[in-house]
């Protein structure tokens, strides 16, 4: 879903610049929304043909790159509008609510978010799967934890303190896709696309490992079956390094 709300905060962040924040023809239709759903779709297949997670450092690499990127500008734009303002919207106490009941629910939420955060654990032990043994995997491990962890905890903490004091209780949920800014409009459209392209790469993070589950079952299951076992060589683009293709 992120990649389809970047797409659409593309076109209407183009259309809000050409015809006023608003217009009622900047809207953002179903048709709209299955056509990102069909692109997205369609760069997944192709990039599904990289042949294994060992394969995929480059991948792995812009989409890093681009999360840094998009990270930074959302924390410039929500530093320069705290600046412009002159002021320091919300509160300590965060949102008001009428009952302590709802505050705790908030806090709940808030807490899962945190945690919805850090998705990397999910695929942490593949990671070090693939490292090699000389240093031993846990040290190397060790040392790059600390290193992700302390980085992306500094981009949270400066993208959600500078666009909370930038909106207070009025900020979106995204600041970007959630049209907290407007202006300047092409540094948003960058910023979202930086955002399409990181969820591309980390959607391919975690299906490697399915793909690998089902490879290696239907190899056992089917061990002289050659259209399960045989694998082929493509190559898309001249420059690019060959992909494998199979069942």
């Amino acid at each position: 879903m992120g990649s389809i709300d970047g797409g659409s905060a593309i076109k209407k962040s183009n259309c809000y610049h050409a015809h006023g924040r608003g217009a009622a023809r900047c809207g953002s239709g179903t048709g709209e929304q299955h056509m990102f759903m069909l692109l997205f779709g369609a760069a997944q297949l192709v990039l599904s043909f990289i042949p294994n997670f060992h394969s995929m450092a480059w991948l792995s690499a812009v989409a890093a790159a681009m999360s840094f990127t998009y990270a930074t500008i959302g924390l410039g734009l929500g530093l320069a509008k705290t600046v412009g303002d002159g002021a320091i919207k919300g509160g300590v106490a965060g949102v008001p609510v009428a009952t302590a009941a709802q505050k705790t629910w908030l806090v709940a939420q808030a807490v899962g978010d945190i945690a919805f955060a850090y998705p990397y654990t999910i695929v942490l032990l593949e990671i070090q799967d693939t490292l090699r043994s000389s240093p031993p995997e846990g040290e190397t491990m060790r040392k790059g934890n600390v290193v992700a962890v302390l980085a992306t905890t500094f981009f949270y903490l400066c993208v959600g303190c500078f666009g909370y004091a930038a909106f207070g209780n009025a900020a979106p949920g995204n600041l970007l896709t959630g049209f907290g800014f407007y202006e300047p409009y092409w540094l948003v459209d960058f910023a979202n696309a930086c955002i399409i392209l990181h969820i591309l790469g980390g959607y391919q993070m975690y299906s490697q490992q399915i793909f690998t589950v089902v490879d290696r079952w239907f190899a056992a299951r089917f061990p002289e079956s050659a259209f399960v076992n045989k694998n082929y060589a493509v190559r898309f683009l001249p420059g690019l390094p060959r992909v494998r293709t199979c069942w």
